[in-house]
């Protein structure tokens, strides 16, 4: 995408830099539960150091709401890039202030006050217009950091290059998130997996009853449309399903669970892939060259409606022969759960922005670089 990179800067000893990071990491109970977007960022700002710069990192953490608030305070993130590299200063939380998602020009004023340059390392935010993504390059020397560009140059390879045969495998909740991104994958892919709970709108669009599972009834016409076109798309032919006694989430609350067909019974709700799904995909996977996963298959926060997210993420990790991209997002903490997220060859940490990228072909994180350049 011809983006400036950090030697593009040129000599940084004595200057001030500004570095964009992603470090909107999972905090549980005042503690960082993952530290993976903070390690992600190290090799930028070591570079930034090591070079010479004075650094200063800038973050968003959760969605306080344009107004200060203890639970999204940076603190427990100052905490650990503190002990992981100390020379580095981190902002306090970027959307306390509305200025931020206003893309304010007042607040980018203060954000780059003093700066000498600026550096944009947080790819899972540069889907958004924001100001600390698309200000600074207005009046800064500007480059990609090394996790942005990597994680362009691997999305794009996918979008325009891919080794074949590729396949992508959707899942998550709702057709109407994905509805570019499939359009824009059903033009690059051999095939097209879909679970998840996004499933049972094209089962229903295929004419089965889905019982209580999750529908989105705007989008059956859609997804019929789809595939009656013959796009080269591959559902369940197996769900495990509860009855309406269970409770997702709480085992102890009981209820019946079952492995069915694509035939749901009113009352029972499909919440995984059957085991027969899940080895046909996986077949899939083992004989690709490409694979690109996004969404989980089930449920699987709840061990009950795990077994087909991680059969998937098990035979990604298997295929060595195979380039693995995790798209982020849940998928990225199921690679997580699994413990497998060291055997896939990228993991991207931008759930939203991969998607967009993929379905679009830029951000306006990467224009705003380019225009710079």
């Amino acid at each position: 995408m011809d983006l400036p990179s950090l030697e593009d800067l040129g000599n940084l000893a004595g200057k001030n830099v500004l570095v964009r990071t992603d470090f909107n990491v999972p905090i549980d109970a005042g503690s960082i539960a993952d530290d993976f977007r903070i390690r992600a960022a190290i090799p930028t700002l070591k570079y930034l150091v090591d070079a010479g710069a004075n650094v200063t990192a800038c973050s968003h953490l959760g969605r306080p709401g344009g107004t200060p608030d203890q639970t999204y305070e940076m603190e427990p993130v100052r905490k650990r890039l503190h002990q992981l590299l100390p020379d580095v200063t981190l902002m306090e939380n970027l959307r306390f202030d509305s200025g931020e998602t206003a893309n304010d020009q007042s607040f980018v004023d203060e954000l780059i006050s003093g700066q000498d340059a600026y550096v944009n390392d947080a790819f899972g935010a540069s889907h958004r217009s924001h100001a600390s993504i698309v200000g600074p390059p207005q009046s800064l020397p500007s480059a990609a950091g090394r996790l942005l560009f990597k994680e362009v140059q691997v999305l794009t390879t996918l979008r325009n290059s891919p080794r074949r045969p590729f396949i992508a495998i959707l899942g998550g909740s709702k057709v109407s998130d994905k509805i570019g991104v499939i359009e824009a994958l059903l033009d690059v892919v051999d095939q097209l997996i879909i679970g998840g709970g996004m499933c049972f709108t094209f089962l229903k669009a295929m004419g089965h009853h889905v019982g209580s599972s999750l529908l989105e009834q705007d989008y059956v016409e859609f997804c019929k449309d789809l595939m009656d076109s013959g796009a080269p798309i591959r559902l369940p032919h197996d769900i495990t399903a509860m009855d309406s006694g269970g409770k997702i989430g709480d085992s102890s609350a009981g209820g019946v669970i079952r492995q069915v067909g694509v035939e749901i019974q009113e009352g029972w709700m499909g919440l995984d892939i059957g085991p027969g799904t899940a080895a046909e995909f996986g077949d899939q996977i083992a004989e690709s060259r490409t694979v690109l996963w996004n969404g989980p298959m089930g449920v699987f926060e709840d061990e009950r409606f795990a077994a087909g997210t991680k059969h998937i993420a098990m035979c990604m990790a298997e295929n060595n022969a195979a380039f693995t991209v995790v798209g982020g997002g849940d998928s990225a903490a199921a690679a997580k759960k699994f413990n497998v997220e060291n055997q896939m060859s990228h993991v991207s940490t931008g759930g939203g922005a991969s998607l967009e990228l993929i379905e679009k072909g830029d951000l306006p994180g990467l224009i705003a670089l380019r225009r710079w350049s």
